[in-house]
Protein backbone atom coordinates (compact mmCIF):
# COMPACT_ATOMS: atom_id res chain seq x y z
CA UNK A 1 0.00 0.00 0.00
CA UNK A 2 1.06 3.87 -0.71
CA UNK A 3 -0.47 5.26 2.54
CA UNK A 4 -0.28 4.00 6.51
CA UNK A 5 -2.40 5.21 9.07
CA UNK A 6 -1.09 4.41 12.78
CA UNK A 7 -3.42 4.96 15.33
CA UNK A 8 -3.99 5.83 18.75
CA UNK A 9 0.16 5.66 20.04
CA UNK A 10 2.42 8.59 21.82
CA UNK A 11 3.52 10.27 19.30
CA UNK A 12 6.80 11.90 20.75
CA UNK A 13 8.97 14.17 18.12
CA UNK A 14 12.30 15.25 20.37
CA UNK A 15 12.91 17.76 17.56
CA UNK A 16 10.14 19.50 17.85
CA UNK A 17 8.84 18.86 21.34
CA UNK A 18 5.69 17.00 20.81
CA UNK A 19 4.44 14.66 22.72
CA UNK A 20 1.01 13.84 22.88
CA UNK A 21 -1.32 10.66 21.57
CA UNK A 22 -2.62 11.17 18.12
CA UNK A 23 -2.44 9.26 14.75
CA UNK A 24 0.08 9.67 12.25
CA UNK A 25 -0.95 9.22 8.17
CA UNK A 26 2.74 7.94 6.36
CA UNK A 27 1.72 8.86 2.58
CA UNK A 28 3.85 8.42 -0.50
CA UNK A 29 6.54 8.08 1.26
CA UNK A 30 6.10 11.20 3.06
CA UNK A 31 4.59 12.19 6.69
CA UNK A 32 1.10 13.49 5.62
CA UNK A 33 -0.51 14.42 8.69
CA UNK A 34 0.13 14.10 12.54
CA UNK A 35 -3.35 14.69 14.69
CA UNK A 36 -6.37 13.15 16.26
CA UNK A 37 -9.05 11.48 14.47
CA UNK A 38 -7.31 11.09 11.11
CA UNK A 39 -8.09 9.05 8.43
CA UNK A 40 -7.55 7.94 4.60
CA UNK A 41 -9.08 6.34 2.25
CA UNK A 42 -7.15 3.14 1.18
CA UNK A 43 -4.78 3.55 3.85
CA UNK A 44 -3.63 -0.05 5.69
CA UNK A 45 -4.82 1.34 9.49
CA UNK A 46 -2.15 -0.13 12.12
CA UNK A 47 -3.52 0.41 15.64
CA UNK A 48 -0.48 1.57 17.71
CA UNK A 49 -2.48 2.05 21.20
CA UNK A 50 0.18 2.40 23.95
CA UNK A 51 3.08 2.06 21.87
CA UNK A 52 5.54 4.86 20.82
CA UNK A 53 5.51 6.24 18.28
CA UNK A 54 8.90 8.30 17.15
CA UNK A 55 10.84 9.38 14.13
CA UNK A 56 12.85 6.46 12.77
CA UNK A 57 16.24 5.43 15.38
CA UNK A 58 19.76 6.12 13.55
CA UNK A 59 22.72 4.69 14.16
CA UNK A 60 25.99 6.59 13.18
CA UNK A 61 28.38 4.13 14.02
CA UNK A 62 28.46 0.24 12.59
CA UNK A 63 30.50 -2.41 10.88
CA UNK A 64 28.53 -4.51 8.09
CA UNK A 65 31.55 -5.48 7.04
CA UNK A 66 31.56 -5.39 2.99
CA UNK A 67 33.29 -5.36 0.77
CA UNK A 68 35.86 -8.06 1.72
CA UNK A 69 34.29 -9.40 5.25
CA UNK A 70 31.10 -10.95 4.62
CA UNK A 71 31.68 -14.15 6.17
CA UNK A 72 30.62 -11.80 9.51
CA UNK A 73 28.09 -9.83 7.72
CA UNK A 74 26.96 -8.06 5.04
CA UNK A 75 24.82 -4.70 4.24
CA UNK A 76 21.34 -7.12 3.57
CA UNK A 77 22.05 -8.95 7.22
CA UNK A 78 23.20 -5.59 8.65
CA UNK A 79 20.21 -3.95 7.71
CA UNK A 80 18.23 -6.87 9.14
CA UNK A 81 19.48 -6.10 12.05
CA UNK A 82 18.78 -2.55 12.05
CA UNK A 83 14.98 -2.91 10.67
CA UNK A 84 14.63 -5.45 13.90
CA UNK A 85 16.63 -3.00 16.29
CA UNK A 86 13.89 -0.08 15.14
CA UNK A 87 16.76 1.73 13.23
CA UNK A 88 16.25 3.45 10.23
CA UNK A 89 19.39 4.58 9.26
CA UNK A 90 22.80 3.07 9.94
CA UNK A 91 26.09 4.70 8.98
CA UNK A 92 28.77 2.08 8.01
CA UNK A 93 32.28 2.83 9.05
CA UNK A 94 35.19 2.55 6.54
CA UNK A 95 37.26 -0.43 7.77
CA UNK A 96 36.56 -2.57 4.94
CA UNK A 97 38.58 -4.49 2.85
CA UNK A 98 39.32 -2.78 0.49
CA UNK A 99 39.18 0.44 2.81
CA UNK A 100 36.38 3.55 1.98
CA UNK A 101 38.92 5.79 0.75
CA UNK A 102 38.02 6.31 -2.76
CA UNK A 103 35.03 7.04 -4.86
CA UNK A 104 34.74 3.54 -6.18
CA UNK A 105 34.44 1.95 -2.74
CA UNK A 106 31.80 4.60 -2.17
CA UNK A 107 30.14 3.65 -5.52
CA UNK A 108 30.21 0.06 -4.88
CA UNK A 109 28.45 0.03 -1.33
CA UNK A 110 25.88 2.53 -2.64
CA UNK A 111 24.31 0.01 -5.11
CA UNK A 112 24.82 -3.05 -2.51
CA UNK A 113 23.08 -0.64 -0.30
CA UNK A 114 19.91 0.14 -2.81
CA UNK A 115 18.69 -3.59 -1.40
CA UNK A 116 19.36 -2.98 2.25
CA UNK A 117 16.11 -2.99 4.63
CA UNK A 118 17.11 0.51 6.15
CA UNK A 119 19.00 3.26 4.74
CA UNK A 120 22.72 3.11 4.40
CA UNK A 121 24.71 5.62 4.81
CA UNK A 122 28.64 6.04 4.42
CA UNK A 123 31.92 7.41 6.20
CA UNK A 124 34.63 8.33 4.28
CA UNK A 125 38.40 6.96 5.44
CA UNK A 126 40.48 10.31 6.53
CA UNK A 127 43.97 8.93 5.23
CA UNK A 128 44.44 6.14 2.76
CA UNK A 129 44.13 2.41 3.19
CA UNK A 130 43.38 3.87 7.11
CA UNK A 131 47.04 3.76 7.27
CA UNK A 132 47.48 6.99 9.15
CA UNK A 133 50.25 8.38 6.68
CA UNK A 134 48.66 9.65 3.83
CA UNK A 135 45.62 11.79 3.25
CA UNK A 136 42.38 10.14 1.84
CA UNK A 137 40.73 11.98 -1.24
CA UNK A 138 38.24 13.61 0.64
CA UNK A 139 37.18 16.38 -2.03
CA UNK A 140 36.10 13.05 -4.25
CA UNK A 141 34.85 11.46 -1.24
CA UNK A 142 32.50 14.29 -0.32
CA UNK A 143 31.70 14.61 -4.03
CA UNK A 144 30.63 10.57 -3.78
CA UNK A 145 28.36 11.24 -0.67
CA UNK A 146 30.32 10.24 2.71
CA UNK A 147 28.50 11.80 5.48
CA UNK A 148 31.45 12.05 7.70
CA UNK A 149 35.11 11.26 7.41
CA UNK A 150 36.95 8.74 9.71
CA UNK A 151 39.56 6.08 10.44
CA UNK A 152 37.27 4.78 12.63
CA UNK A 153 39.72 1.82 14.46
CA UNK A 154 43.06 3.00 13.01
CA UNK A 155 42.78 6.97 15.13
CA UNK A 156 45.88 8.95 13.44
CA UNK A 157 48.43 9.00 15.57
CA UNK A 158 50.16 11.49 13.70
CA UNK A 159 48.58 14.92 15.03
CA UNK A 160 50.23 17.03 12.19
CA UNK A 161 48.01 15.28 9.78
CA UNK A 162 45.00 14.93 11.53
CA UNK A 163 45.36 18.73 12.25
CA UNK A 164 45.31 18.90 7.96
CA UNK A 165 42.65 16.01 7.40
CA UNK A 166 40.35 18.06 9.97
CA UNK A 167 40.78 21.08 8.22
CA UNK A 168 39.91 19.53 5.09
CA UNK A 169 36.79 18.05 5.79
CA UNK A 170 35.91 21.50 7.19
CA UNK A 171 36.53 22.42 3.60
CA UNK A 172 34.01 20.12 2.27
CA UNK A 173 31.48 20.50 5.43
CA UNK A 174 31.87 17.28 6.98
CA UNK A 175 31.97 16.19 10.62
CA UNK A 176 35.30 13.83 11.99
CA UNK A 177 34.61 10.89 13.71
CA UNK A 178 38.09 9.64 16.13
CA UNK A 179 38.01 6.09 17.71
CA UNK A 180 39.70 7.70 20.25
CA UNK A 181 43.10 5.52 21.16
CA UNK A 182 46.73 6.29 21.83
CA UNK A 183 48.64 3.63 20.43
CA UNK A 184 51.84 4.34 22.47
CA UNK A 185 50.01 3.47 25.58
CA UNK A 186 47.46 0.97 24.46
CA UNK A 187 49.95 -0.64 22.82
CA UNK A 188 49.33 -4.89 22.71
CA UNK A 189 46.43 -4.14 25.80
CA UNK A 190 43.29 -6.09 25.42
CA UNK A 191 40.95 -5.38 28.12
CA UNK A 192 40.81 -2.26 30.87
CA UNK A 193 43.93 -1.45 32.62
CA UNK A 194 43.61 -2.33 36.22
CA UNK A 195 42.37 -4.18 39.12
CA UNK A 196 40.98 -7.18 37.06
CA UNK A 197 43.73 -6.88 34.31
CA UNK A 198 46.38 -8.28 36.92
CA UNK A 199 44.22 -10.22 38.44
CA UNK A 200 43.42 -12.57 35.17
CA UNK A 201 46.86 -12.02 33.77
CA UNK A 202 45.74 -9.98 30.73
CA UNK A 203 47.42 -6.84 29.07
CA UNK A 204 46.16 -3.77 30.24
CA UNK A 205 44.52 -0.82 27.93
CA UNK A 206 44.83 1.82 30.16
CA UNK A 207 41.77 4.76 29.96
CA UNK A 208 44.40 7.61 29.64
CA UNK A 209 44.70 5.29 25.88
CA UNK A 210 41.67 7.07 25.21
CA UNK A 211 41.58 10.65 27.34
CA UNK A 212 45.08 11.58 25.68
CA UNK A 213 43.34 11.44 22.25
CA UNK A 214 40.38 12.92 23.77
CA UNK A 215 42.18 15.94 24.78
CA UNK A 216 44.21 16.20 21.28
CA UNK A 217 40.96 16.73 19.24
CA UNK A 218 39.35 19.14 21.39
CA UNK A 219 42.69 21.37 21.24
CA UNK A 220 41.78 20.59 17.05
CA UNK A 221 38.56 21.08 17.26
CA UNK A 222 39.51 24.43 18.84
CA UNK A 223 42.37 25.63 16.38
CA UNK A 224 40.36 24.63 13.39
CA UNK A 225 37.12 24.50 13.92
CA UNK A 226 36.10 21.20 12.68
CA UNK A 227 33.71 19.35 14.35
CA UNK A 228 35.17 16.02 15.92
CA UNK A 229 32.95 13.37 17.61
CA UNK A 230 35.07 10.99 19.75
CA UNK A 231 33.61 7.43 19.51
CA UNK A 232 32.42 4.99 21.57
CA UNK A 233 33.90 6.93 24.82
CA UNK A 234 34.78 4.87 27.87
CA UNK A 235 36.24 6.76 30.31
CA UNK A 236 35.40 9.20 32.85
CA UNK A 237 37.82 11.37 32.61
CA UNK A 238 37.38 11.44 28.72
CA UNK A 239 33.30 12.74 29.67
CA UNK A 240 35.18 14.98 31.91
CA UNK A 241 37.42 16.54 28.92
CA UNK A 242 34.08 16.87 26.67
CA UNK A 243 32.54 18.44 29.47
CA UNK A 244 34.35 21.40 30.16
CA UNK A 245 35.60 21.58 26.43
CA UNK A 246 31.67 21.99 25.41
CA UNK A 247 31.30 24.49 28.36
CA UNK A 248 33.60 26.85 26.24
CA UNK A 249 31.88 26.18 23.14
CA UNK A 250 34.11 24.03 21.74
CA UNK A 251 32.92 22.01 18.20
CA UNK A 252 33.14 18.21 20.19
CA UNK A 253 30.48 15.64 20.70
CA UNK A 254 30.84 12.54 22.15
CA UNK A 255 28.39 9.22 21.92
CA UNK A 256 28.15 6.41 24.49
CA UNK A 257 27.32 2.55 23.79
CA UNK A 258 24.71 0.56 25.70
CA UNK A 259 27.64 -2.23 26.87
CA UNK A 260 29.69 0.26 27.95
CA UNK A 261 26.82 2.10 30.20
CA UNK A 262 25.49 -1.86 31.49
CA UNK A 263 28.81 -4.07 31.65
CA UNK A 264 31.95 -3.39 33.52
CA UNK A 265 35.17 -5.00 32.93
CA UNK A 266 34.32 -7.72 36.20
CA UNK A 267 32.32 -9.01 33.74
CA UNK A 268 35.70 -10.74 31.74
CA UNK A 269 36.36 -12.28 35.37
CA UNK A 270 32.99 -14.42 34.67
CA UNK A 271 29.41 -13.74 35.13
CA UNK A 272 29.69 -14.44 39.04
CA UNK A 273 32.63 -11.71 39.65
CA UNK A 274 30.64 -9.59 37.60
CA UNK A 275 26.84 -10.12 39.94
CA UNK A 276 29.11 -10.02 42.68
CA UNK A 277 31.26 -6.76 42.33
CA UNK A 278 29.60 -4.88 40.14
CA UNK A 279 26.18 -6.12 39.17
CA UNK A 280 24.10 -6.01 41.71
CA UNK A 281 21.85 -3.39 40.91
CA UNK A 282 21.71 -4.59 37.13
CA UNK A 283 20.55 -7.88 38.42
CA UNK A 284 17.84 -6.76 40.35
CA UNK A 285 16.60 -4.15 37.94
CA UNK A 286 16.62 -6.83 34.63
CA UNK A 287 16.27 -10.06 36.69
CA UNK A 288 14.21 -9.31 40.17
CA UNK A 289 14.54 -12.58 42.16
CA UNK A 290 15.16 -14.88 38.94
CA UNK A 291 18.18 -16.94 38.20
CA UNK A 292 21.03 -14.80 36.73
CA UNK A 293 22.47 -15.49 33.10
CA UNK A 294 26.20 -17.29 33.57
CA UNK A 295 29.24 -17.15 31.46
CA UNK A 296 33.13 -18.57 32.08
CA UNK A 297 36.00 -15.66 32.80
CA UNK A 298 37.61 -14.61 29.92
CA UNK A 299 34.51 -15.17 27.59
CA UNK A 300 35.40 -13.71 23.94
CA UNK A 301 32.14 -11.75 23.42
CA UNK A 302 33.26 -9.55 26.16
CA UNK A 303 36.08 -8.45 24.19
CA UNK A 304 36.00 -5.34 22.58
CA UNK A 305 37.78 -1.57 22.21
CA UNK A 306 37.49 0.40 23.94
CA UNK A 307 37.41 -2.31 26.56
CA UNK A 308 34.89 -2.31 29.09
CA UNK A 309 35.86 -0.31 32.33
CA UNK A 310 34.66 0.18 36.46
CA UNK A 311 31.77 0.68 37.58
CA UNK A 312 33.09 4.54 38.32
CA UNK A 313 33.87 5.01 34.64
CA UNK A 314 29.90 3.43 33.98
CA UNK A 315 28.81 5.48 36.00
CA UNK A 316 30.15 8.57 34.35
CA UNK A 317 29.09 7.48 30.86
CA UNK A 318 25.36 7.32 32.54
CA UNK A 319 26.10 10.95 34.50
CA UNK A 320 27.30 12.21 30.87
CA UNK A 321 24.57 11.15 28.72
CA UNK A 322 21.92 12.64 31.52
CA UNK A 323 23.78 16.41 31.58
CA UNK A 324 23.92 15.99 27.59
CA UNK A 325 27.57 15.58 27.72
CA UNK A 326 27.41 12.77 25.24
CA UNK A 327 24.55 13.64 22.97
CA UNK A 328 24.23 10.30 20.81
CA UNK A 329 23.93 6.58 21.16
CA UNK A 330 25.11 4.04 18.98
CA UNK A 331 25.72 0.05 19.02
CA UNK A 332 29.28 -0.06 17.33
CA UNK A 333 27.59 -3.06 16.15
CA UNK A 334 31.02 -5.28 15.07
CA UNK A 335 30.26 -9.09 13.95
CA UNK A 336 32.80 -11.66 14.09
CA UNK A 337 32.11 -15.52 13.17
CA UNK A 338 32.18 -17.83 16.01
CA UNK A 339 35.50 -19.30 15.27
CA UNK A 340 36.95 -16.28 15.11
CA UNK A 341 35.83 -15.40 18.78
CA UNK A 342 36.13 -19.19 19.93
CA UNK A 343 39.79 -18.55 20.52
CA UNK A 344 42.39 -17.91 23.48
CA UNK A 345 41.27 -14.11 24.80
CA UNK A 346 44.48 -12.22 23.47
CA UNK A 347 43.79 -13.46 20.03
CA UNK A 348 40.26 -12.80 19.54
CA UNK A 349 39.03 -9.44 17.46
CA UNK A 350 37.76 -6.97 19.40
CA UNK A 351 33.66 -5.73 18.73
CA UNK A 352 30.51 -7.95 19.77
CA UNK A 353 26.63 -7.49 17.94
CA UNK A 354 24.30 -4.41 19.27
CA UNK A 355 21.76 -3.39 16.66
CA UNK A 356 19.34 -5.54 18.00
CA UNK A 357 19.70 -4.69 21.94
CA UNK A 358 20.25 -1.55 21.59
CA UNK A 359 16.80 0.13 22.14
CA UNK A 360 16.20 -2.01 24.91
CA UNK A 361 19.28 -1.67 27.05
CA UNK A 362 19.44 2.58 26.45
CA UNK A 363 15.83 2.18 27.70
CA UNK A 364 16.44 -0.02 31.02
CA UNK A 365 19.62 1.77 32.24
CA UNK A 366 18.05 6.03 31.26
CA UNK A 367 14.30 5.73 30.89
CA UNK A 368 13.71 3.14 33.25
CA UNK A 369 15.52 4.25 36.23
CA UNK A 370 14.10 7.39 35.79
CA UNK A 371 17.32 9.02 34.57
CA UNK A 372 15.78 10.74 31.83
CA UNK A 373 12.69 11.60 30.15
CA UNK A 374 11.59 9.09 27.24
CA UNK A 375 11.97 12.29 24.69
CA UNK A 376 15.40 13.16 26.16
CA UNK A 377 16.29 9.59 25.40
CA UNK A 378 14.74 9.67 22.30
CA UNK A 379 16.54 12.62 21.15
CA UNK A 380 19.90 10.66 21.12
CA UNK A 381 18.74 8.07 18.96
CA UNK A 382 16.69 10.49 16.36
CA UNK A 383 17.73 14.42 16.39
CA UNK A 384 20.90 14.58 17.99
CA UNK A 385 22.62 12.44 15.35
CA UNK A 386 20.19 13.73 12.31
CA UNK A 387 21.83 17.44 13.42
CA UNK A 388 25.27 15.81 13.59
CA UNK A 389 25.59 14.24 9.75
CA UNK A 390 23.29 17.42 8.42
CA UNK A 391 20.57 15.35 7.24
CA UNK A 392 17.48 17.90 5.24
CA UNK A 393 15.45 15.52 4.41
CA UNK A 394 13.35 14.70 7.77
CA UNK A 395 15.12 12.02 9.34
CA UNK A 396 14.93 12.47 13.24
CA UNK A 397 12.09 14.43 13.41
CA UNK A 398 8.75 13.53 12.50
CA UNK A 399 8.09 16.98 10.12
CA UNK A 400 5.18 17.41 7.33
CA UNK A 401 6.71 16.33 3.90
CA UNK A 402 9.76 14.35 5.86
CA UNK A 403 10.88 11.37 4.45
CA UNK A 404 8.47 8.83 6.45
CA UNK A 405 11.32 7.07 8.88
CA UNK A 406 9.42 6.06 11.53
CA UNK A 407 9.67 3.90 14.55
CA UNK A 408 6.55 2.13 16.68
CA UNK A 409 8.00 0.41 19.87
CA UNK A 410 6.37 -0.60 23.76
CA UNK A 411 8.67 0.78 26.02
CA UNK A 412 7.00 -1.82 28.45
CA UNK A 413 7.14 -5.22 26.52
CA UNK A 414 9.94 -7.86 28.25
CA UNK A 415 11.90 -10.47 26.37
CA UNK A 416 14.86 -12.33 26.08
CA UNK A 417 17.75 -11.76 24.12
CA UNK A 418 19.31 -14.54 22.42
CA UNK A 419 22.27 -15.20 20.33
CA UNK A 420 20.53 -17.62 17.73
CA UNK A 421 17.12 -15.14 17.89
CA UNK A 422 19.13 -12.64 15.45
CA UNK A 423 19.29 -11.51 12.04
CA UNK A 424 23.16 -10.95 11.60
CA UNK A 425 25.26 -13.89 10.04
CA UNK A 426 27.09 -13.12 13.68
CA UNK A 427 26.47 -14.39 17.41
CA UNK A 428 28.96 -12.48 19.24
CA UNK A 429 26.31 -11.13 21.73
CA UNK A 430 27.48 -10.53 25.07
CA UNK A 431 23.96 -10.09 26.49
CA UNK A 432 22.44 -13.55 25.76
CA UNK A 433 19.99 -14.90 28.37
CA UNK A 434 19.33 -11.06 29.55
CA UNK A 435 15.61 -9.92 30.47
CA UNK A 436 15.31 -7.05 28.25
CA UNK A 437 12.63 -4.39 28.75
CA UNK A 438 11.28 -2.37 25.33
CA UNK A 439 10.72 -4.18 22.24
CA UNK A 440 10.03 -2.67 18.58
CA UNK A 441 6.80 -3.85 16.94
CA UNK A 442 7.03 -1.56 13.93
CA UNK A 443 10.31 -0.19 11.91
CA UNK A 444 8.89 2.16 8.77
CA UNK A 445 11.56 3.04 5.92
CA UNK A 446 10.13 5.76 3.30
CA UNK A 447 6.53 4.68 4.39
CA UNK A 448 6.72 0.84 3.88
CA UNK A 449 7.24 -1.61 6.38
CA UNK A 450 10.47 -2.75 6.65
CA UNK A 451 10.36 -4.65 10.18
CA UNK A 452 7.14 -6.14 11.97
CA UNK A 453 7.65 -7.61 15.43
Amino acid sequence: MSALLLVGGRVIDPASGLDQVADVLLKDGRIAAIGTGLAADGAERIDVAGKVVCPGLIDLHVHFREPGQTKKEDILTGSKCAARGGFTTVVCMPNTSPSIDNAGTVALIQERARHAAVRVEITGALTKGIAGEELAPIGSLAKAGVVALTDDGHCIQNNELMRRACEYARMFGLPVMDHCQDHGLVTDGVMHEGYRSAELGLRGWPAAGEEMIVARNILLAEQTGTHIHCQHMSSAGSIRLLREAKSRGVPVSGEGCPHHFTLTDSSIAGSDEFWKADGADIAKQFFGSGPLPSWPAYHTHFKMNPPLRTAADREAILAGLVDGTLEIISSDHAPHTESEKDVEFDYAPFGILGLEVELALSLMALHHTGRLPLPALLAKLTSHPAKLLRFTDGRGELRIGGVADVTVFDPDAGWVSRREETESKSRNNPFHGWNLKGKVTLTIVGGAIAWRG
